[in-house]
């Protein structure tokens, strides 16, 4: 059997409670995630409750995406998002294994593609 270990998170954003200053359903915090580097994202609700999983050659604008996009998974649920945790991960073959290891193993909300349980 493959022994399949999900990495730290590098970075954790909260959504503030009064934002001031961000226009992305309340995430201030979008400039400690790097635009240039790959790997996955995970979005949780407030309690804890893994929504949705992605990865991204640019993780940045690709989760900002998320919130301005009209065709993601998640555009009915954005609201939901409480709390983003990026994993900088630089090869694709690693990412494509860690994000449907986790939608599977975590049993990710919104996600549809990639689920090999019902």
């Amino acid at each position: 059997m493959i022994q399949i270990t999900v990495p730290t998170p590098d970075v954790s954003i909260t959504k503030q409670a009064n934002p001031q200053l961000s226009h992305i359903y309340g995430f201030t915090d979008f400039h400690l995630i790097t635009r240039e580097q790959g790997g996955i994202y995970m979005f949780y609700n407030a309690d804890e409750e893994l929504l949705f999983v992605g990865k991204a050659r640019k993780l940045r604008p690709r989760i900002k995406k998320h919130f301005e996009d009209t065709v993601s998974p998640i555009k009915n649920h954005r609201e939901e998002v409480t709390k983003i945790e990026v994993c900088l991960v630089e090869d694709p073959m690693d990412r494509e294994i860690y994000e449907t290891y986790i939608i599977n193993t975590m049993r990710a909300k919104y996600n549809v593609d990639k689920v090999l349980y019902k």
